[in-house]
């Protein structure tokens, strides 16, 4: 087993160590975490269906944001759009067509700012379509309440054809280009309400089909196995080897020292003078025509 000891051996067996350990402290609980959070945006999903759309301050309280725990539940707002801030978000993909996501701050009658996200609008080139302006006065809109998405790669806000466009549907950024205090989230605008364009779907963000990544934590926590086992094969496999190595070199030390004619002395033994006939015997005479 000494053998285990080389540099290539060593290399093998940390990197197969290593393997194991991610998959089961990091790749299959990772995936664990995200077939609960799929789970659980879904159940808020069927659970804002059966309760009536509450007002916004009962679940957004003055001062507040909108977080995890109140996400997807409907709230009513009556305020007053802000044109004058309104921003997309590029890069939207909807029906397989390039698009756009409106969102426009609203001044609700309680003084605060809160981003509305009125829907989509589908581009049939690389600039921006045209899209119905949102109504003036006060309104009063139904819609559900989202965290604020986040840009992995932190792109900064752009402003192209006279239209603020960011990455991600996320409030911090337009407050900061706007210069408005908003409320950290948004509000995701149902069909039919005031403003509304193309609604987006109710759906949860982390898309794939149910289960999906229950399947990968599995199948992390079945390669961390397998890894295992192959690391053992090889082992064995190299241990074989060299035992069946180690024979073939006492075998030929036997040979050129003479001592491999102790099994041809030994009794019972073929002679090796002994040769097999090469053809049938001479039958006797007697044996031919008998006796008299």
């Amino acid at each position: 087993m000494r053998f285990l000891l080389r540099p290539s051996w060593l290399a093998l067996i940390v990197a197969v160590v290593g393997f194991v350990i991610a998959c089961y402290t990091f790749l299959a609980p990772w995936q664990f975490s995200r077939e609960a959070q799929r789970d659980a945006e879904q159940q808020a999903i069927e659970a804002s269906y059966t309760v009536p759309p509450v007002p916004l301050d009962r679940l957004v309280p003055v001062g507040g944001e909108i977080t995890a725990r109140v996400e997807w539940q409907q709230v009513s707002i009556s305020g007053t759009y802000l044109p004058e801030a309104e921003t997309l978000v590029r890069l939207r993909v909807v029906g397989g067509k390039p698009a756009f996501e409106v969102l426009t701050p609203m001044r609700t009658d309680d003084g605060r700012l809160i981003t509305i996200n009125r829907g989509s609008v589908t581009s049939p080139g690389q600039g921006v379509p045209s899209y119905a302006a949102p109504p003036s006065g006060t309104v009063t809109v139904v819609g559900r309440l989202r965290v604020n998405e986040t840009d992995p790669q932190g792109r900064a806000v752009l402003t192209i054809d006279g239209h603020r466009q960011l990455y991600a549907a996320d409030s911090r950024p337009l407050a900061a280009a706007a210069g408005l205090d908003l409320v950290p989230g948004y509000v995701q605008l149902s069909a039919d309400q005031p403003g509304v364009l193309t609604p987006l779907d109710v759906a949860a963000p982390t898309g794939g089909a149910p289960f999906s990544n229950l399947s990968y934590a599995l199948q992390w926590l079945t390669f961390g196995v397998i890894a295992l086992v192959a690391l053992g094969y090889f082992i064995r496999l190299e241990i074989l080897q060299r035992r069946g190595g180690t024979r073939k070199k006492d075998d030929l030390r036997d040979a050129l020292a003479g001592r491999d004619q102790t099994a041809a002395d030994s009794p019972g033994a073929e002679s090796p003078d002994h040769r097999p006939d090469d053809g049938p015997r001479e039958t006797s005479l007697t044996d031919r025509y008998g006796r008299r």
